[in-house]
């Protein structure tokens, strides 16, 4: 029988910063709603950039598997997480376990939950792009998570008609736009000023061209084209200024400082937390990216995205124009920014295309879904 003098319990778990970025107005909603124990593991999947997200906003995990170690391997961290959650499951024993997006501690946390019969809920479910190595390995994961998940929040009715495709009960999907667009009020400062002090002194004269470049699929070749086109880009308009904030790993950091150091015109700093990211891209121009978040939230600021993939799974975005796909390609990367730089019909049309990824209310949605659905 139902206790309704039970609150529900509910563990979130996530590892990576992106996924923090959208967990967070998750997890802070959670906290304050009467009826709901929230409790909170990360993995630590990316130790350091985790935690630039979780303190500004005193989340502090009730578990951490701090599993992170140099050189990890996928095997490496699915074996971590799905010994070291077990244990976890036991003690929180919660009603429902949410996990987020594509990662590999998504999945992982997914089939331990599953080995648990513990229900899973997956906020950011129904993406795809139908090919298993673009995303990799996102687009395996995703799928993964489908075949053992119970509840599935899908950002856009597109993502939710995928899910139905999958034959998925359409009474356990609910469409609730993307918490990434929740995540923006917590952030966007009209005064901001930036932990990473050269963001500080940019020539506000030139046109920003924010860049960030990370994804297993363009390591090698691709992002060896990615860096030659934006060199080739910012020489050729002398108005603009590559701002890269680059990602820690070896793959990404040797191609970038090889290609792009000494540029005057071009920096490159460490890879910023999301506040100085979402304020950066307040201020830029345009973006290119092969970042799945960055692709939803800069529409907000009327930021016209070039995305640096053959293929992507937020189609929406595509479909409403505030997307376009830049591939991976010197001479399509460089045409393509090159027309938002000279043709301002072309920019506008893409600046003031409507945001097809959300209201901004999200996290309530899904709480709604999760008292509709959870019977303690």
């Amino acid at each position: 029988m139902p206790n309704p003098n039970r609150n529900i319990k509910v563990l979130s778990v996530f590892g990576t910063r992106p996924e923090a970025t959208k967990m967070v107005p998750l997890v802070l909603a959670l906290r304050d709603e009467p009826g709901i124990d929230s409790y909170v593991c990360v993995t630590a999947q990316h130790r350091e950039l985790l935690d630039q997200m979780l303190t500004p906003f005193d989340i502090k995990p009730d578990y951490d598997l701090n599993i992170m170690t140099e050189g990890q391997t996928l095997a490496y961290v699915t074996n971590r997480v799905l010994t070291g959650l077990p244990p976890i499951l036991s003690a929180v024993n919660p009603d429902l376990l949410l996990v987020h997006g594509d990662t590999i501690t998504t999945f992982a946390a997914s089939l331990a939950a599953f080995f648990a019969k513990i229900p899973v809920g997956h906020v950011e479910a129904g993406l795809r792009t139908y090919d298993k190595y673009r995303p990799y390995p996102e687009e395996v994961n995703r799928k993964l998570v489908t075949a053992v998940a119970d509840l599935f929040f899908a950002p856009t009715q597109q993502s939710c008609d995928n899910l139905l495709k999958e034959n998925v009960p359409d009474k356990a999907i609910y469409v609730t736009g993307n918490t990434a667009v929740d995540f923006l009020k917590y952030v966007v400062a009209d005064n901001y000023r930036y932990q990473c002090e050269p963001l500080n002194h940019l020539d506000t004269s030139k046109r920003i061209i924010l860049m960030t470049s990370h994804r297993y699929e363009n390591y090698g070749q691709p992002l060896e084209n990615i860096c030659r086109a934006v060199r080739k880009l910012v020489d050729d308009f002398p108005d603009t200024m590559l701002v890269w904030p680059v990602h820690p790993s070896k793959a990404v950091t040797e191609p970038a400082h090889r290609l792009l150091s000494g540029h005057e015109r071009i920096l490159l700093t460490p890879a910023v937390g999301p506040f100085d990211m979402i304020n950066m891209m307040k201020r830029s121009y345009m973006l290119l990216t092969d970042s799945g978040g960055l692709q939803e939230e800069a529409p907000a600021f009327d930021l016209p995205v070039l995305v640096l993939r053959e293929v992507t799974e937020r189609p929406e975005g595509l479909t409403a124009g505030t997307l376009a796909l830049a591939g991976i390609k010197e001479i399509d990367i460089y045409n393509h920014a090159a027309k938002l730089l000279t043709d301002a019909s072309a920019y506008q049309k893409m600046a003031q295309a409507p945001n097809p990824f959300g209201d901004g209310h999200a996290s309530q949605r899904i709480i709604k879904a999760i008292k509709e659905q959870i019977k303690c």
